[in-house]
């Protein structure tokens, strides 16, 4: 049973987009605001993968709660749950998903590498990030931060678990070395037939005992996602922007970049770009046919100018108009 569906991420999308027009904003900024917008939207993908997965296998069941998108905080700490699986064993199985769209590769001393373009580059460990999320709910359960179920008047408290699922698409490189946590790391397809394995193969004779009723394990998943600590971006403090800038109208709108790079394709698609037409699209460093000059005035203007122009045409009319210009438009 779904208890709480993801929060919608568009309106930190649109927020993000907004920034692109700040005037205070150069190209290295709109590149890093550029960058998050992909992340999010990356991260969103591999959310609903994943979610898609458990509402098929458990979203009718009453023996398991399924909580997305869980903030939980904790002495100034806080976790941030993709997914949170709670079962009447009381196992919390703690999902953390990630989307890389050519996959990751682990070396023999547990340090992640993501890749680009077939180029490894770092990344931090999914499996001590996830690790650390545990260890927050590990604190708010014992503090009695969410009530947990009883029996006899002793408290029956929760096995926690962790999972690491990355994109069905993707490559896994493992080492040869045996890895704490490895084993942890696994495609959203395999999520059923790995978390059934787990309960089949467990012998403990105290998971039986732990068992409880769905009314009671229902009553647990809505305490859970109660606990959930919501938080307002300040994205334009994030990169060094005035908060007090008030954008035009024009520039609340949808963004939609005209001119997607092969950057995009990659990371908002399983398919590898060079099987995808990218005739149509251009990369950030090639210049735009057209000449860009100011439709009012005459002055040659920059690129992220008239690409400013070109996103809100119906402000401008299609046109392409200096900066001075646009606010006289």
């Amino acid at each position: 049973m779904i208890i709480k569906n993801a929060e919608d991420k568009k309106g930190q999308i649109e927020a993000l987009q907004t920034l692109l027009a700040h005037p205070d904003a150069d190209t290295s900024t709109r590149k890093r605001v550029e960058r998050e917008i992909l992340n999010i939207k990356a991260g969103a993908r591999g959310e609903e993968e994943a979610a898609y997965e458990m509402k098929v296998h458990w979203g009718e069941s009453k023996n398991w709660m399924i909580i997305h998108d869980l903030r939980i905080e904790h002495s100034g700490l806080m976790a941030q749950i993709d997914h949170l699986l709670i079962n009447r064993f009381m196992e919390m199985w703690v999902c953390e998903s990630k989307h890389f769209s050519e996959g990751i590769a682990i070396n023999e001393y547990g340090e992640f590498s993501a890749f680009w373009g077939s180029k490894p580059y770092g990344i931090p460990s999914p499996i001590e990030q996830n690790n650390k999320h545990l260890l927050i709910l590990k604190h708010v359960l014992d503090a009695g931060g969410i009530a947990l179920p009883t029996r006899m008047g002793f408290t029956i408290k929760p096995t926690l678990k962790s999972l690491v699922l990355v994109s069905k698409g993707a490559r896994i490189n493992r080492p040869k070395a045996k890895i704490d946590g490895l084993d942890t790391i696994i495609k959203n397809d395999q999520l059923f037939k790995t978390i059934n394995k787990a309960i089949d193969n467990n012998n403990n004779p105290l998971l039986i005992a732990k068992i409880i009723g769905q009314e009671s394990l229902k009553d647990l998943g809505e305490k859970m996602a109660q606990s959930h600590q919501p938080i307002e971006f300040d994205w334009a403090a994030k990169f060094g922007l005035s908060s007090s800038w008030n954008p035009p109208l024009a520039t609340k709108a949808s963004y939609v970049d005209p001119l997607e790079t092969k950057e995009r394709i990659m990371l908002e698609s399983d398919t590898p770009p060079q099987e995808k037409n990218i005739s149509n699209f251009t990369d950030e460093t090639q210049k735009p046919k057209q000449k860009l000059i100011c439709h009012s005035c005459g002055v040659k203007v920059t690129y992220n100018v008239a690409k400013f122009c070109w996103v809100n045409k119906k402000r401008f009319g299609g046109n392409i108009y200096c900066r001075d210009c646009q606010k006289k438009v």
